[in-house]
């Protein structure tokens, strides 16, 4: 009897986990802008890089170690907000044969975000290391972006998938140190570059929400293409970005490589 019971008893077990391994299998991973696991092994990011297409002229775009400082500047402004270092980023404002002449950087994810749902996104900003000498090139605005790649999926413009949502951040609080978390939910602004929101453009800009809203016409719904932090086309601009947060993961950039925090 007991061995007959026993046998039964692991029937129920090999069953169970079976049924375990099938839905682990069915559920798939999480999307990165809904969970913001994505690409995220063991609290490493592998797919962020420079985005060829969309970079121009010979700009720098790459994970450092620090900036600390400036010279002079103590206490946590002065050193990366995560870890040792950040992502390194210079832009020129005259050195290509181009109109206009200047250079632009490009650093993303082209993977990890792919399909997801623009009205996912719920919490975005960075922490930016932002020197006199840039304010000086541009004025204070002069900042490094955030944008993401859309497919706007509009009900009434059908056959447009394509567009880029950017923020542009007001003036770095602080500079020639690091700057606090800049939330890019609460200030500065966003616009589409392909005016599909009259709106909501280069030249009549408008917070997150505002944008969102207008892109939620009733369609399919707009879905994230890419994701990153970008500088040009305008003003010269020396500094670096760390923790980007896009929803509840912090990206850390570090000399060797990107990694995740939860927020």
């Amino acid at each position: 009897m007991s061995t007959r019971f026993g046998a039964t008893r692991g029937k129920v077990l090999a069953v169970a986990a079976l049924a375990a391994i099938i839905a682990s299998t069915l559920s798939g991973p999480a999307s990165a802008a809904s969970d913001g696991n994505g690409g995220d092994h063991g609290g490493r990011s592998d797919h962020w890089g420079v985005i060829a297409r969309n970079t121009i002229g010979s700009p720098v775009a790459a994970p450092r170690n620090g900036p600390f400082g400036s010279f002079g500047v103590t206490g946590p402004s002065a050193s990366p907000p995560y870890g040792q270092g950040s992502l390194g980023i210079e832009v020129a404002d005259n050195s290509t044969s181009l109109s206009p002449p200047s250079e632009k950087a490009d650093f993303g994810n082209e993977v990890d975000f792919y399909g997801d749902p623009v009205q996912g996104l719920r919490n975005i900003g960075f922490h930016v290391f932002q020197t006199q000498e840039n304010v000086g090139y541009g004025g204070a605005a002069n900042m490094p972006t955030i944008r993401f790649e859309i497919d706007p999926n509009l009900t009434a413009l059908p056959d447009d998938n394509y567009s880029t949502m950017v923020w542009v951040p007001e003036a770095a609080p602080v500079t020639n140190r690091w700057s606090g978390y800049i939330d890019a939910t609460s200030t500065g602004s966003w616009y589409l570059t392909g005016n599909e929101v009259p709106t909501c453009t280069r030249a009549v800009q408008c917070s997150l929400q505002e944008l969102k809203t207008a892109l939620d016409d009733g369609g399919t719904g707009a879905t994230i293409l890419s994701a990153g932090v970008s500088k040009g086309r305008d003003h010269m601009w020396i500094g670096a970005v760390d923790g980007l947060r896009i929803n509840r993961t912090v990206y850390d950039f570090e000399a060797d490589g990107v990694r995740t925090r939860r927020a």
